[in-house]
């Protein structure tokens, strides 16, 4: 998806120069002038959930090439937990041509809006019918930084109560099951999940638990 032209590194008496360490920032920035600026930008290709662009950009260094990405709408993931474990959905999935586990997650149907935390709502009552009493917020991540501008909003559900499904055409067949943390574990290793949300949903809730400021009770 991403066509990003590279410029050839100069070389001295035939090597290339040597790397440099770049220490880590503790703190996100954004810099004042972005680094590489875009010069004019076309869609390729829309429908109600995506849009695919290609932009012609310039460097910082001077270079020009192209980047072509999707545009999507930000989404929630959900994380249901109960009795010492997580409920999760099964659907087919096209583009891997197989069925898969994950947590409750999407977006909002074209036309529609809303805040994340009812976006989450919606999209646990509408794939599980459960309710959640609490909502907790685990995070925010980009999807695909090289291929996507979207961006996941990550939640813990807790205090559920069992309703009514409300399945969309396009989640026809979707299963939801109940599981063990053990079990959930195990899910990630032998295939059944292979759902990266739901991994980083996951490593958002350790990441939580570890510091104190989530918990499954």
């Amino acid at each position: 998806m991403h066509l990003n032209i590279q410029p050839q590194r100069s070389t001295i008496c035939g090597r290339r120069p040597a790397r440099q360490n770049v220490r880590v920032q503790s703190e996100p920035t954004e810099p004042a002038v972005p680094e590489i600026r875009t010069l004019s930008s076309s869609v390729l290709y829309t429908d109600n959930w995506i849009r695919l662009r290609k932009d012609e950009i310039e460097r910082a260094d001077g270079s020009r090439g192209t980047y072509a990405f999707v545009e999507k709408d930000d989404f929630a993931a959900v994380i249901p937990a109960e009795n010492g474990g997580f409920h999760l959905v099964e659907e087919y999935r096209y583009p891997l041509g197989r069925r898969g586990w994950s947590f409750p997650q999407g977006g909002f149907p074209a036309g529609a809006s809303g805040t994340p935390e009812e976006l989450a709502r919606a999209e646990l009552a509408q794939e599980t019918g459960l309710r959640a009493a609490r909502l907790v917020p685990l995070g925010s991540l980009s999807a695909g930084h090289g291929s996507t501008n979207q961006y996941g909003v990550y939640w813990l559900a807790t205090g559920l109560t069992q309703g009514e499904q409300d399945l969309e055409p396009e989640e026809l067949g979707l299963r939801h099951a109940w599981v063990t943390r053990a079990e959930f574990e195990q899910m990630t290793g032998d295939g059944r999940i292979v759902d990266d949300t739901t991994l980083a949903a996951y490593a958002l809730l350790l990441i939580g638990e570890r510091r104190g400021s989530v918990s499954l009770s």
